[in-house]
């Protein structure tokens, strides 16, 4: 059923009294049908148009504008900031946006001085990043902002503010078109160092102190700092610290005429990485990412579980796409027999016998994901664990490789991967809490082709978790947090919360999107929507709400501007806020 069909479906079922509304609702077998094809026309996945979308932004910015006004009610100038704009490009503009707000001295141009206009009265020009902060006289604020961007009569409260608690700061930001609209925000989450290497998405309107620009400048031995995005890269590469902070407002406009900076900005953040790292960057020009593979020098054994009940073709597909597509080599494979009694699947499980690195044990008794993944752990060899649904089918050669790239860095906890419906729609690219007010799937239904918002498909990055339907981690972290919660969290949301549990040690997870596998969903376990299965759900639903109140109520992986209504990265309504 096409997407124009399903739209008049749900106008519709929209118009419906709440009473028939509630009577449908209560019919199972109606909702499931309804929701498939839901899924089918892509529905799901369709944000607003651009008409709606600029609608909605405008009312965002006045609500934003308002509290700001309200918070800081007289813009006063600062002397207490120095501004390093680099770059000759419409330079007046952001000179221009400046003037309210520090002193024109305080404004320091790295570029050529040829190319800079030095009509400009009291325009300090210099040739780099170290000789503009040498001329820097005493202790100070810094912005650092691109020429031709232009910022909020706000921005340096929300930075000074910000950085009481920080070392380094960014705010969100947007486009300015040639009619003075703004359009095309960028609503960030916090920190994301590996969506930086991935994309090198902070990029302008960032604020630190001089003293740790000197000091990182010292430590690079002499290697220049050319962008704003590379001295970002090199600050958290150096750092290693929970010491980036975010200001979730829009107070930096970039020029919609200037050209397009990403094919820059990932050949600088490529850079700082290749400096300061082992890891190998391919930079993608076409999709507008960094694809970075860490790697795993040791090469460490990685134990594959895989739980089964019968489904003996679903497990044949998953173990030989592993076995005659996957590049690494050094794993092995436990598959876990949930009580299953088909002779033809027993057959099958009995055969894997002849491969030296399989292994089948029995799981008698009922179904709980959690219980039969830590027993499966607990005959596991490998230092690297992975826990694999028997309906997943590898797609790309390297999924094993970048994944336990990521899993072996002492920074990550979880590694998760792109999983694809049958269809070539999105089931998984991480996982961001309070959807739904509980957790769902970031993108959930977008193409496979869709870069998604803030090219966040395509690109690697952090989230608050990632489904164990794929999921790779070090058994040292598994075994640190007790593994999966067999008593709360029998068959949802356990990956949700075992991912949670394993970022309190410290660490990120990571949704590996080089790691492409096809993911065919519970086929084996049938339909959720029973009674009884309806009921188990809401308790562990429950649960995950008690437990983690907090990130659910803000993921710092995604933004607080965004809705949570849907799992399309579409800006809230106001009836959110």
């Amino acid at each position: 059923m096409n997407k124009y069909v399903m739209l008049s479906v749900k106008g519709l079922i929209g118009l419906m009294p709440n009473q028939l509304k509630s009577k449908f609702k209560r019919n199972t077998k109606l909702v499931e049908l309804y929701s498939q094809l839901l899924h089918r026309s892509g529905l799901f996945y369709g944000r607003p148009s651009k008409k709606k979308h600029l609608a909605m932004y405008k009312k965002y910015l006045s609500r934003q504008n308002a509290a700001l006004k309200q918070a800081f009610p007289n813009v006063q100038r600062s002397t207490e900031f120095t501004v390093l704009v680099l770059g000759n490009n419409n330079v007046h503009r952001t000179v221009e946006s400046l003037t309210k707000l520090v002193p024109l001295s305080n404004v320091k141009v790295i570029a050529p001085a040829s190319k800079v206009n030095l009509a400009i009265n009291g325009l300090s020009v210099y040739s780099s990043m170290s000789s503009a902060l040498a001329s820097i006289d005493k202790p100070t604020f810094l912005l650092l902002l691109n020429s031709g961007d232009e910022v909020s009569p706000y921005l340096l409260s929300e930075m000074g503010k910000a950085l009481q608690t920080n070392a380094l700061v960014y705010c969100d930001i947007d486009f300015k078109d040639a009619n003075g609209r703004f359009l095309e925000p960028s609503f960030f989450p916090d920190w994301n160092p590996d969506l930086h290497y991935a994309t090198g998405y902070v990029h302008t309107g960032v604020a630190t102190h001089s003293s740790v620009l000197t000091s990182l400048i010292s430590r690079l031995n002499g290697k220049a700092i050319t962008a704003i995005e590379q001295l970002v890269a090199y600050f958290w590469l150096n750092e290693k610290s929970n010491s980036i902070g975010h200001v979730a407002k829009t107070l930096v406009h970039e020029d919609f005429s200037k050209p397009c900076g990403a094919s820059e900005r990932l050949m600088t953040v490529a850079d700082a990485l290749s400096y300061m790292s082992n890891a190998k960057v391919r930079v993608n020009k076409k999709l507008k990412v960094n694809h970075v593979l860490w790697p795993a020098d040791t090469q460490p054994l990685v134990s594959l579980i895989i739980p089964t009940k019968n489904a003996w073709q679903l497990v044949k597909t998953c173990i030989d796409s592993i076995r005659e597509k996957t590049d690494y080599q050094n794993y092995e494979i436990i598959l876990i027999d949930n009580g299953s009694d088909e002779v033809d699947s027993l057959r099958y499980f009995e055969s894997l016998s002849q491969y030296s690195n399989i292994r089948v044990f029995a799981y008698p008794g009922p179904f709980n994901y959690s219980a039969i993944n830590n027993f499966g752990v607990k005959h596991a060899k490998g230092s690297i664990i992975g826990l694999i649904n028997n309906d997943i089918e590898v797609i790309n050669p390297e999924w094993l490789s970048y994944m336990v790239g990521h899993a072996v860095r002492d920074s990550v906890g979880c590694v998760g991967a792109k999983l694809l419906y049958a269809n070539e729609r999105v089931q998984h690219a991480g996982v961001v809490l309070g959807y739904g007010g509980g957790a769902g799937h970031a993108h959930k239904y977008f193409p496979r082709s869709h870069a998604g918002y803030l090219q966040r498909l395509v690109a690697t990055s952090n989230y608050s978790a990632v489904t164990a339907a794929c999921l790779l981690v070090k058994r040292e972290l598994f075994d640190a947090v007790g593994g999966l919660n067999e008593q709360h969290l029998a068959v949802a949301f356990n990956d949700v919360d075992f991912c949670l549990k394993v970022a309190e040690l410290g660490v990120k997870n990571v949704y590996c999107a080089e790691a492409e596998l096809y993911h065919y969903e519970s086929v084996s376990r049938g339909s959720d929507l029973t009674p009884e299965k309806a009921a188990r759900f809401a308790a562990e639903l429950d649960y995950l709400q008690k437990t983690w109140k907090g990130v659910i109520k803000r993921d710092p992986f995604y933004s607080e501007n965004l809705t949570l209504k849907r799992e399309n990265f579409a800006i809230k309504d106001l009836s959110e806020f």
